[in-house]
């Protein structure tokens, strides 16, 4: 039997009982009445949360430079902007729908190119998915439970990484966040306009990460169907309607794609056959989940796969979020989250569906979070395809989610033994799994580790007897227990915004054992196989000169990060990591004395996949010059590649073979073509020492015969130079002296 607790002896004062009940507002929201404190709180939360995705935003440079250079080509060309294209010239799009890219953009054609510029709209929207959070957890659980979940997800690692980066996750977690806050507004009375507004809200998500906008769709249509408090036939009539608006809303821009002449509109890349269905339906689709992934370096099926049936992307498993690799970007209050859902639902069980009960929405809001929680985690869990750690970010908001509101729920109830040994045991179990994620990282703050358990304990031990010894014992106890619970993440959070990350594989926090810690390596289609590229992060940069590999077939640890297996050290990536000049990829040579993107020459990884080759003074001058006599300065093997000369130079450069060079665009014949009517001017090999040539000539993966035959052509028929350290192959100047042959 629960005994009651005065409502002014609770942080939870809109959800505690009142007498007598105040006037009916809005059914089942909080009471109207703000405390005096909420507005405060909310105000420093948000700037909170903006600080922590500003601070040092500039470190990162460019990020992603395969994003940054799109993102370039659009505030150039409104084609380009309209298709995602990857440069101004229009021959190739992203392997993704372009909604990411627009705000990016817009900003670069605002305020012009630079760092800034393209992040600062993603730490916007950062800071509005806690906006969104905190409104869709305050309506029925109160400011304090809201403020809570707000915390929480500002100080998930994985959201201050990728808030904080030009990947599309950013845009897809806010929407995501938006899509149910839209959903739970929609349930509260059974409205039809926030039912269609969450299918607008999955529409746009679409046009942002393709299928992965529908993983939450079968919990969230469930819940609604079951739950709305109006006529079974209306519900389906509403869900119909949703669904309409979710296809126009992510449609359009596919119908246009698909109806726009082929020969006029930029390849759609990652596809192999130039079609936006097929790159949804395939390598961004079901490849993911079966590992079939057309398209990519080393793509399509993999047999045995690895253990665990992952392939080359990891162990799959019921346990995957918690490995070394993925644990410490999004697993810190996870097991807390789970025991939150099951206790919510158990207090909620008996309410029934109702317009005027704050039960009745209670449970509904923890089967909806949780719902998309379980069903997102189980993808991830299982999915044979690419993987990467930072994908976590879209269970950032869910997480945060039920843990305000099942500690809200449970504080309410603490007078119940059982409701104050569930809140105090799940504080001792986040503090011990803080304690052994912190752990992973050898001489990671190690007088953390201790004290995040020792107080983590002491706390949930004084919350067994906080009922008895009144209301400031129970308050400094769950102060103590709440900052045990975040010290970890939050410690994961400033090592991340302290340090450089760039590349197209990141993670945040500081490297681990058996996993990555960093940024990282894009292979097969965007990512590299776990055990190929363990990756650290340095302060600023690596140090001038700083070596990440060591002796032939083992690894050297360098401060914030790991060494690769094998091979001879190459100097710091951004983010701080070398790449070793042995560790070859699909049959090509690993890139040697890589350096880092902002100086020197190297190739970020075979044939440039990790970051592309730095250009060089003499490099960028020459594609500037005569560059407005051509629709493409150059053309390189490799989007990562083009996109360094192009962000460098500021002039288009064509990606031949899209991202990884496996992409059939352009064709010899087209190719060809452009050289003889003097679209073209240079053609950029690999890099003179740097052991990636062979690599960043032939291209690889299903469509790499493709990249193979150009560059084999070029080598054949035009002369070279060193420019800078790259070879330059002048499209202009053929060896026979005439014209461009054919």
């Amino acid at each position: 039997m629960t005994t009651a607790v005065p409502p002014m002896d609770s942080p939870f004062p809109e959800r505690a009982p009142a007498a007598p009940p105040a006037p009916s507002t809005t059914a089942g929201t909080a009471a109207a009445g703000r405390p005096r404190w909420e507005r405060p709180a909310y105000v420093a939360l948000l700037l909170a949360t903006a600080v922590l995705l500003l601070w040092n935003l500039g470190a990162s440079g460019y990020a992603n430079s395969f994003y940054s250079a799109a993102v370039q080509a659009g505030s150039e060309s409104w084609k380009a902007f309209f298709f995602g294209s990857s440069d101004a010239g229009n021959s190739i799009t992203v392997d993704k729908p372009p909604a990411a890219l627009w705000p990016m953009a817009l900003s670069v054609r605002l305020f012009g190119l630079g760092g800034w510029q393209i992040l600062v709209p993603q730490a916007l929207m950062g800071v509005g998915t806690t906006a969104v959070l905190y409104a869709a957890v305050r309506r029925h659980f109160g400011p304090a439970a809201a403020l809570l979940s707000g915390t929480v997800f500002a100080l998930t690692p994985v959201a201050a990484l990728m808030f904080r980066f030009n990947n599309p996750d950013a845009l897809l977690a806010l929407l995501m966040t938006v899509t149910v806050y839209c959903v739970l507004r929609a349930l509260d009375g059974a409205h039809t306009k926030w039912l269609v507004w969450a299918g607008v809200a999955v529409g746009f998500a679409f046009l942002t990460k393709t299928l992965q906008a529908f993983v939450i769709l079968p919990p969230l249509a469930l819940v609604y169907a079951v739950c709305a408090p109006t006529r079974l036939r209306r519900r389906l009539g509403q869900l119909l309607l949703a669904g309409a608006a979710m296809a126009v809303a992510g449609g359009w821009w596919v119908a246009i794609v698909e109806l726009w002449p082929a020969s006029s509109r930029p390849y759609i890349g990652g596809s192999q056959t130039n079609s936006f269905l097929e790159l949804t339906l395939g390598y961004n689709g079901l490849g993911r989940i079966n590992g079939n992934e057309t398209g990519s370096v080393g793509g399509g099926a993999r047999p045995g796969g690895g253990a665990g049936g992952g392939g080359g992307w990891g162990e799959t498993g019921i346990d995957r979020l918690f490995s070394a690799n993925i644990g410490g970007q999004i697993s810190w209050l996870l097991p807390a989250a789970l025991v939150m859902l099951v206790s919510g639902l158990v207090i909620t069980w008996r309410a029934r569906r109702a317009t005027d009960s704050l039960e009745s929405m209670a449970r509904a809001a923890f089967l909806v979070w949780g719902g998309a929680l379980l069903i997102t985690g189980l993808v991830f869990s299982y999915m044979q395809g690419i993987f990467h750690e930072y994908y976590t970010v879209a269970l950032a908001p869910f997480v945060a989610a039920l843990v305000g509101m099942g500690v809200a729920m449970l504080w309410e109830e603490r007078g119940s033994r059982a409701a104050a040994l569930t809140l105090s045991a799940t504080l001792a179990l986040t503090a011990w799994w803080s304690y052994v994620l912190l752990g992973r990282s050898t001489g990671y703050l190690p007088w953390l580790r201790w004290t995040v358990l020792v107080a983590g304990l002491l706390a949930a031990a004084a919350l067994l007897l906080g009922a008895r010894l009144g209301r400031r014992f129970a308050l400094g106890a769950a102060a103590l227990g709440l900052a045990a619970a975040l010290a970890g993440p939050l410690a994961y959070c400033l090592t991340t915004v302290d340090s450089t990350r760039g590349g197209s594989i990141v993670t945040a926090g500081p490297a681990v054992s058996g996993g990555r810690g960093g940024m990282g390596m894009r292979f097969g289609g965007g990512e590299l196989p776990p055990g190929m590229a363990p990756q650290g992060a340095f302060r600023g940069g690596p140090p001038q000169g700083q070596q990440a590999g060591g002796p032939q077939g083992g690894t050297r640890q360098v401060p914030g990060g790991q060494g690769f297996p094998g091979g001879q050290g190459g100097q710091g990536f951004p983010g701080g990591q070398g790449f070793p000049g042995g560790q070859g990829a699909a049959g090509g040579r690993g890139a040697r004395g890589a350096e880092n993107f902002a100086g020197g020459p190297g190739g970020g990884g075979p044939g440039g996949l990790l970051n592309g080759t730095k250009a060089g003074k003499e490099a960028t001058a020459a594609l500037r010059k005569d560059a407005g006599k051509y629709t493409w300065a150059a053309a390189a093997v490799g989007a990562q590649n083009a996109a360094s000369y192009q962000l460098a130079s500021g002039e288009p450069v064509m990606p031949v073979g899209g991202f990884n060079g496996s992409d059939p665009s352009p064709t010899l014949a087209a190719f060809q073509e452009y050289v003889r009517t003097g679209k073209i001017h240079y053609f950029i090999g690999g890099n003179e020492g740097a052991g990636g040539e062979g690599r960043a000539m032939r291209g690889g993966g299903p469509g790499g015969g493709t990249s193979s035959a150009i560059s084999s052509w070029v080598q054949a028929n035009f002369r070279s130079t060193t420019v800078g350290g790259a070879t330059f192959y002048d499209l202009t100047a053929p060896l026979n002296g005439t014209s461009a042959p054919s």
